[in-house]
């Protein structure tokens, strides 16, 4: 188990110790899973209360045990903490459906805290690329590399997938993620807390100003990123339960039911004042700043 899923761990038992969080009610799944499109790479975790987190599921290893391993998606009913322990696993199916009970949870704090999460609708966060910075992305976000590149940064992309390495129209990729210690400013996908890279790839961006982790599998707390130096995560909330889970199982696009937002560490009150307002039953003033 790697140092960030023990500390990601730690973090839910202490907050879910004293807040009895509802069960699972329900694992969603699309009717087939579909490279390189969002609508068909994300399974959800539903608690009772409708509480849902996201987790990418097409890591090596996780598709052929979705075919093969069926008993690992029988978890209706089964205690959150539960199903969110297997995040330490280092098998890739029983991690993601960790990870996204995990999230799960985390959106269930929010809601019973009442915590306002910042719609946005600009997925390079608070990276804002200025002319001559060098912009590293881990993870290619092709729409994004254009406003990027407009911007009058440099891009460098750091993948996984050798076939998408080479020379592109106006920046490189690369599966190097040393080249990220040239970087000014980061943008990841939150898939990192999936596939074993987080620590090293924080690790390479040592010197950038600022470092954002944005993804369908963001929904997280973002404690133990911030920790590490992450200046903001970027999620998604589900806005309208039924519509989502029509859409999902269905094999549709479900964008229309969910919503993008931002943390920002700067604005971000921490996991106390959440299970403190928790506790209070929700009650939230104006956000500090720090």
């Amino acid at each position: 188990m790697s140092g960030f899923a023990q500390e990601m761990l730690a973090l839910v038992e202490r907050v879910f110790e004293s807040l009895s969080p509802p069960p699972v009610r329900a694992l969603h799944l699309p009717p087939k899973f579909t490279p390189g499109s969002k609508d068909g790479e994300f399974c959800a975790l539903e608690l009772a209360d409708g509480s849902i987190g996201l987790s990418y599921a097409l890591l090596t290893g996780a598709q052929e045990a979705l075919a093969s391993q069926r008993s690992l998606l029988d978890v209706a009913g089964m205690p959150a903490l539960e199903l969110a322990r297997r995040y330490g696993s280092e098998r890739a199916l029983p991690r993601a459906l960790g990870l996204a009970a995990i999230n799960a949870l985390s959106q269930h704090l929010f809601r019973r805290a009442g915590y306002p999460l910042a719609t946005t609708a600009n997925s390079l966060g608070l990276l804002d690329p200025k002319p001559g910075e060098v912009v590293g992305m881990v993870g290619l976000f092709p729409p994004l590399t254009r406003r990027i590149l407009a911007a009058g940064a440099s891009l460098v992309v750091v993948e996984l997938d050798p076939s998408l390495v080479g020379e592109r129209e106006g920046y490189r990729v690369t599966l190097d993620h040393r080249e990220l210690r040239r970087c000014d400013k980061v943008l990841s996908t939150t898939t990192l807390m999936l596939n074993d890279t987080l620590d090293e790839v924080i690790a390479a961006c040592a010197h950038a100003r600022a470092l954002v982790l944005v993804g369908p599998g963001g929904g997280c707390l973002p404690d133990p990123l911030f920790a590490r130096g992450v200046s903001a995560l970027g999620g998604t909330a589900i806005v309208d339960r039924d519509g989502f889970v029509g859409a999902l199982t269905r094999g549709e696009a479900w964008g229309a039911h969910a919503r993008k937002y931002m943390i920002a560490r700067d604005a971000y009150p921490g996991v106390d004042a959440l299970l403190e307002r928790a506790r209070a039953g929700g009650a939230v003033g104006p956000q500090p700043s720090r």
